[in-house]
């Protein structure tokens, strides 16, 4: 079968054989589309980023880990298709020419395409916007210039995809699946036990583009109706495993302006606007920013082989380093969080650049306090052992406790008794185990009225 998209405006067919090639590759090599780049491979510089339109609306993604398959029934606007069909140029390809915000010119189609995403959509932080996207020439001054003159004219009209002549239905033959709800992924996947699944590709992409791999029978999920439930209703908040990072950050951001703010982080926009929610948590990484602020939040992790469900509290999901408490044929189907801690939760990353950077450190807390007194508390780490892992002894320390300074500073001493750090490339077990201590210290600093963002703090 098939796999079939919009490029361009132009309605393309390619052998589902081609499921787990990179678009970027497809782009270049088979339709002279180079005006698409090819810079770091990984979905860090955004020289690669083009617009990917569904039913959701438009938004800019890396070409380079987009895999082919996760196109099926969607459009893809390259810059080659950015000007109108008279040859009129797009607001955002005339501010860039006015305000002088290209030189070498390879990351310009990047940022053009980035810009005019938000564009399309009026959104207008760019520095948002465009941290996922380097130049190493102009610098930035112009280009955010030319984002903001352009964020004044009218969405062009030849800017909107009609995607009525796609097939409305998914895929399935024994080597590539793209299911269209729940109970076809379930099935096929209990068939497949060995397949990749594959949600956003943030990470299974770099499995192609840098170790080479060749992958086996692979489901893509993006069509997957159910995976994609956000509720928000009564006290619990159900969150499906196809759920965005770049979804999650808008609809939470007034019940949880902190895990917004850190969810801001975790990559580029171009990242979250194709990571999943269940795919960071199923990768089993000790560095996944989601999974501390979950679990210092109480979540649950549900699970589903066929047509059986499990679920289990999420810190319990995460055995060792690399591996969950997940049999083959199992898929994470959605999580839930009790509503009652997102008012005291606060997440702290600690990492080398503000902007799209793996965390040294991730500390979520989630601390309540009844009449000057801990009541409860639920401490989560990341990067501080082979798990996100919480911090049981510290917790200890603080139940019963007066909330105050004194009392934190007694408790980070028992840091030592909940982790053993390692050393690597990010830092030290020294510097991560004083990191750990100073965020719960910010913490009880930050609940006092302090002032503790670093973009905020002013000498």
């Amino acid at each position: 079968m098939d796999i079939a998209f919009l490029l361009n405006g132009n309605v393309t067919r390619i052998p589902g054989d081609q499921a787990t090639r990179p678009l970027l590759d497809f782009l270049r090599d088979e339709n002279h589309l180079t005006g698409t780049k090819e810079g770091c491979n990984e979905g860090d510089c955004g020289a690669c980023t083009v617009i990917l339109t569904d039913a959701d609306g438009g938004r800019a993604v890396n070409a380079c880990i987009l895999l082919m398959g996760q196109v099926h029934g969607k459009a893809i606007r390259t810059v080659e298709g950015l000007r109108g069909p008279d040859g009129d140029l797009h607001p955002v390809q005339d501010a860039m020419i006015r305000h002088h915000g290209s030189q070498c010119g390879f990351c310009t189609p990047g940022f053009v395409m980035s810009m005019a995403a938000a564009h399309s959509n009026g959104a207008t932080d760019f520095d948002t916007q465009l941290a996922g996207n380097l130049c190493r020439c102009t610098g930035y001054a112009p280009i955010i210039r030319a984002a903001e003159d352009a964020a004044t004219m009218p969405i062009p009209a030849w800017m909107s995809e009609d995607l009525g002549a796609l097939p409305s239905a998914g895929i399935s033959t024994d080597d590539v699946a793209i299911p269209d709800c729940i109970d076809e992924l379930a099935d096929w996947y209990a068939a497949h036990p060995d397949a990749t699944l594959i949600a956003g590709a943030t990470d299974v992409g770099l499995w192609i583009t840098k170790h080479l791999r060749t992958l086996g029978p692979v489901a893509f999920l993006h069509r997957v109706q159910g995976l994609d439930l956000l509720d928000f209703e009564g006290d619990e908040i159900t969150i499906g495993a196809g759920v965005t990072v770049s979804r999650l950050r808008e609809e939470i951001a007034d019940l949880s302006p902190a895990l917004a703010e850190m969810l801001r982080r975790y990559g580029s926009t171009q990242v979250r606007n194709s990571a999943t929610i269940g795919g960071n948590l199923a990768n089993g990484s000790p560095i996944g920013d989601g999974a501390p602020a979950l679990i210092a939040l109480g979540a649950d992790i549900h699970l589903r082989h066929g047509a059986a469900r499990r679920s289990m509290p999420l810190e319990t999901f995460f055995i060792d380093y690399g591996k969950q408490d997940r049999v083959p044929g199992e898929f994470v189907e959605k999580i839930t969080v009790p509503r009652a801690g997102f008012d005291r939760l606060r997440c702290y990353k600690l990492s080398k650049r503000f902007d799209q950077d793996i965390s040294a450190v991730c500390g979520c807390f989630v601390i309540t306090v009844a009449d000057g007194v801990v009541a409860e508390a639920r401490i989560a780490f990341g990067g501080m052992a082979g798990t996100p892992k919480r911090a049981k002894a510290v917790e200890a320390a603080l139940i019963g406790q007066p909330w105050t300074e004194a009392t934190v500073q007694t408790a980070i001493e028992a840091f030592d008794t909940d982790f053993t750090p390692m050393s690597d490339m990010r830092a030290s077990a020294e510097y991560r185990q004083s990191a750990a201590r100073n965020m719960l210290m910010r913490y009880v600093l930050e609940d006092q009225g302090a002032a503790v963002n670093v973009l905020e703090v002013t000498p």
